[in-house]
């Protein structure tokens, strides 16, 4: 088949964007098939192989973008505590629910993308949600304790990296924060002494003991 003749000069700008347009909008068109289309584990991977070969201004927009996000969803919102935790088949013990898995999801996005402080501000609610409950040793509860203990430690780490970029809008507010969670921990402590139980959290007890806003 004998290629078609092009007539005229193709070499101005007008036709240069004339002709460029409709293939940015077609691959534009693609990709936005591709992420409505995949899994999520594919999409998690081909993000972390981007940001990984990516120069760090790349990872810097990409987490400003999600904070932008979840502001806006409002994702920020303290939830409604009750039913964080329910009576396990004893009646006597308390276990997490599925509404606690959902809000420890929401904390690890927020502290994830550089929302410490309105992660902590969570985790403070859910630390004080344990206060009044008794749980069995080496039980689902234990274990789901140990993991908010992680998650505390790594959300205030992601404060502090909030705080180091200048990303804090009101350092009252902030240091309420902190001062809601530490309280929290400590009437937990006091709390679990009353019937002899293992203290759960430990790890943000001591990364808090120091930490000055």
């Amino acid at each position: 088949m004998v290629a078609p003749e092009l007539h005229g000069d193709l070499s101005g700008s007008a036709a240069s964007s004339g002709d460029a347009r409709p293939v940015l909008g077609h691959v534009n068109l693609m990709v936005d098939t591709f992420i409505a289309n995949a899994n999520l584990e594919d999409l998690r991977a081909i993000v972390r192989g981007m940001l990984a070969t990516s120069p760090p201004s790349v990872a810097a927009a990409f987490t400003a973008a999600a904070r932008q996000r979840l502001v806006r969803v409002k994702a920020t919102d303290v939830p409604d505590t009750t039913d964080f935790f329910a009576a396990g088949p004893d009646g006597s013990s308390a276990e997490p629910t599925e509404k606690l898995n959902s809000a420890l999801l929401r904390i690890r996005t927020l502290y994830g993308s550089g929302l410490g402080f309105a992660s902590l501000k969570i985790l403070a609610r859910v630390v004080g949600a344990t206060v009044g409950l008794r749980w069995d040793e080496d039980g689902a509860m234990e274990d789901t304790l140990a993991i908010i203990d992680a998650d505390i430690s790594q959300a205030i780490q992601s404060a502090k990296e909030e705080l180091d970029g200048n990303r804090v809008m009101d350092m009252q507010e902030a240091r309420e924060v902190v001062e809601e969670l530490r309280s929290a921990v400590h009437e937990s402590q006091k709390d679990v002494k009353k019937w002899d139980g293992a203290f759960p959290f430990e790890r943000a007890a001591s990364s808090l003991e120091f930490w000055r806003v």
